[in-house]
């Protein structure tokens, strides 16, 4: 595309200004339409960031000229949002998760190829420095041959939390509970830095908070290179702990605590290369593990123009949809595992 790409967002709630921020700030994108199911949010909205303001999506679609869309709602609405979009020949960068069922994910990525038009996950660690230099670190092959890769992801959410929409904490809409929301990012980086999983076995419930899905999970991972794993999950671990993702090679360690590389040493690489490569790292504060805004909105902005300069240089975008389900077919899996109580296996 040459020209400025017209840019609308569906769902003006928490997250829709950090995508909004992303385009106001891109020279190419221009801000022209917002929606959402409460018309005086989406006017409110709009007001803010710029567009003109709709309660209905598909007149949306018919009348605002789009080139994209961001998709800001819960991730069991997403299906057909994207395939309107798709229908219409607008392209979308969709919020997490991508969506919440095997064939809804089927159907969007389907129904984007058919149209030809770019799918996009958010996944915005993806752009920090930190986990830029892990899946260099784990890729690259400075820990040696990969032996475990762990996440523990002890967050916490308020009982208020889960009460301030209807939505939340629901398989219908959210997709889960602390795995499919919360968790979901590092389960993301742990595919990004060791590839896809081979099987599963799980144990997830709601111990603390009065949901339909979980809020404490546990699960052991075997990866299609070898390696072991674990993913504990919760949003019931009261204060909330800053996550923490732990890389063992047969040469070498690496952890990582929230947004900084703790540790990292191998016989592989010198103590002073080491050093120097943590050192590198700019620690960004991050309390995502008590609230779920506090995670910054410059990552997001970032990941907004990659999806803008995809679209103008015609190229995948960082996250294209086949990339973004990944980490919802895992979870599903470890539902599944919970659920039946048997090792479940993804290939």
């Amino acid at each position: 595309m040459s020209r400025l790409i017209r840019y609308g967002i569906i769902g003006c709630g928490g997250i829709a200004p950090w995508h909004a921020r992303g385009v106001q700030l891109h020279p190419d994108a221009s801000m022209v339409a917002a929606c959402d199911v409460v018309l005086e949010r989406a006017e409110k909205f709009a007001q803010e960031h710029g567009g003109t303001p709709y309660s209905d999506y598909s007149r949306m679609f018919d009348e605002a000229e789009l080139d994209a869309v961001s998709i800001c709602t819960p991730g069991g609405n997403h299906l057909p949002l994207v395939v309107a979009a798709a229908d219409h020949g607008v392209h979308a960068l969709v919020e997490k998760p991508l969506e919440v069922s095997k064939s809804a994910l089927d159907e969007m990525i389907r129904a984007c190829k058919t149209n030809n038009v770019k799918l996009a996950g958010i996944f915005q660690l993806r752009t920090t420095p930190v986990f830029k230099t892990v899946r260099k670190i784990v890729t690259s092959g400075k820990l040696g041959r990969m032996i475990l890769a762990d996440a523990y992801l002890k967050y916490y959410r308020t009982p208020e939390y889960y009460q301030s929409a209807s939505w939340r904490g629901t398989y219908a809409m959210d997709g889960g509970g602390c795995l499919m929301n919360q968790g979901i990012h590092c389960v993301d980086q742990l595919l990004w830095c060791m590839g896809s999983v081979k099987s599963v076995f799980a144990h997830a419930d709601h111990l603390v908070h009065k949901i339909e899905s979980e809020d404490t999970a546990v699960c052991v991972l075997k990866y299609a290179n070898g390696a072991f794993g674990v993913i504990e999950g919760a949003t019931s671990a009261y204060p909330g702990l800053k996550y923490r993702l732990e890389f063992h090679g047969d040469c070498g360690t690496l952890r990582v605590d929230g947004h900084q590389i703790v540790q990292f040493e191998s016989s592989l690489v010198s103590p002073e290369e080491a050093q120097r490569i943590v050192a590198s790292i700019v620690n960004v504060p991050n309390e995502s593990q008590r609230d779920p805004l506090a995670l910054g909105i410059d990552n997001h902005v970032e990941q907004v123009h990659d999806f803008i300069n995809a679209l103008i240089e015609d190229r995948e975008p960082l996250v294209p949809g086949y990339e973004a389900r990944r980490s919802v077919d895992l979870i599903l899996a470890i539902y599944e595992s919970a659920r039946t109580g048997k090792e479940i296996n993804l290939i």
